[in-house]
């Protein structure tokens, strides 16, 4: 049943206090139509249950704005979401379109620093072309399924060129009417004739009010490593947060997540003051690897929560060091993350449990 407006209800029960069941949740699609950002096709799940998020349909299906009970729950830049055809593939162009959102898509066939990869003879840029990518055959809808009722979103997302990879990632979001949960279900098919690398990072990105002074995070890790010396002087305050720092430069963290008990590995970010909770859950077997981005600068507030497949230390790095990943023809890899809000003490108290680090 769905827990709604502090209360669990049936099908019935609710349908018989509605004139549509969009009157508490569901999907509305829609489209950007000023600036930069105009021609972005969207999609707005509504779930009843504080969590309202907006899908962007024509950049790689991505998460931007999220609010929980009206407080903002991820970081946004300041080049906006920009429309897919302002992508600049060479170098750090990606940056000039990285609207931060909820989950930024990273890949499909590369990602990480810009690099020359001698093995393809390919020039790389910053984090692949997947979140500049529109989605075809694009299915919103809601059903229920007996007592509860589910909201979704679905599309495909194509990387192919003549004579080189072509790789498809078939995605589906979803959420359920009362929950504050996100659930991303993803496939990526090899849908080409010859092996393809297969590089995935979702990059999640958590924003003020959440991440403040005082704000901590856990990661239950096996082991954390500091990727550059600027990341080493931090260390010890690697899950830290202060307010805003001026000229700070970035730190990212590669830490080697444990399973849990359930099966998935986990990451929660906790503001204490607010009483509230973000996490990121998702299965080691397929996101082996979490890199944490800690940027607390002026105007550049924002921790990273990125689990991925491998590193992001570009493509020649990562094939050296075996942790590569590639599909050979008609092969696919499946992962799922689920994104939420945990809310008050004990909410948050049950996670820490669930994670062991309480």
């Amino acid at each position: 049943m769905a827990f709604i407006y502090n209360r669990e209800m049936t099908r019935e029960e609710i349908l018989k206090r509605v004139g549509d069941i969009s009157q508490i949740g569901g999907v509305i699609l829609s489209e950007l139509q000023d600036g930069p950002e105009r021609g972005n096709r969207t999609a707005q799940v509504i779930t009843g249950g504080g969590l309202h998020y907006t899908v962007l349909l024509d950049r790689g299906m991505d998460l931007a704005w999220t609010w929980y009970k009206g407080i903002a729950v991820s970081w946004r830049s300041a080049t906006q979401a920009v429309a897919p055809y302002y992508f600049e593939s060479t170098d750090l162009g990606w940056l000039r379109g990285f609207h931060g959102g909820l989950m930024n898509t990273c890949g499909l066939t590369y990602f990480g620093s810009p690099v020359h990869d001698p093995e393809t003879g390919q020039n790389l840029g910053l984090h692949g072309r997947a979140s500049y990518t529109p989605a075809k055959n694009v299915y919103a809808d809601g059903a229920w399924q007996g007592d509860d009722y589910q909201i979704w979103v679905q599309g495909k997302i194509r990387e192919a060129s003549v004579f080189g990879d072509k790789l498809v990632l078939y995605r589906k979001i979803m959420s359920r009417l009362g929950e504050k949960t996100i659930y991303v279900e993803d496939e990526v098919v090899n849908e080409g004739w010859a092996e393809s690398p297969f590089m995935l990072l979702y990059h999640v990105n958590v924003g003020y009010p959440l991440l403040d002074e005082g704000s901590k995070l856990y990661v239950p890790a096996e082991k954390t490593v500091p990727r550059t010396p600027e990341a080493e002087k931090g260390l010890s305050e690697w899950n830290i947060f202060s307010t805003p720092q001026k000229n700070f430069f970035e730190q990212v963290y590669f830490h080697t997540p444990k399973v849990l008990h359930d099966g998935y590995s986990a990451a929660l970010l906790h503001n204490e003051k607010m009483a509230l909770g973000f996490y990121v859950k998702f299965k080691k077997e397929t996101l082996p690897y979490l890199s944490q981005w800690k940027m607390i600068g002026e105007g550049e507030y924002v921790l990273g929560i990125e689990p991925g497949n491998c590193l992001p230390e570009g493509r020649p790095i990562e094939r050296e060091a075996g942790r590569l990943v590639t599909l050979k023809p008609g092969e696919s890899r499946k992962m799922v993350l689920e994104i939420g809000i945990v809310e008050g003490d004990k909410e948050i108290e049950q996670f820490k449990k669930y994670m062991g680090t309480l």
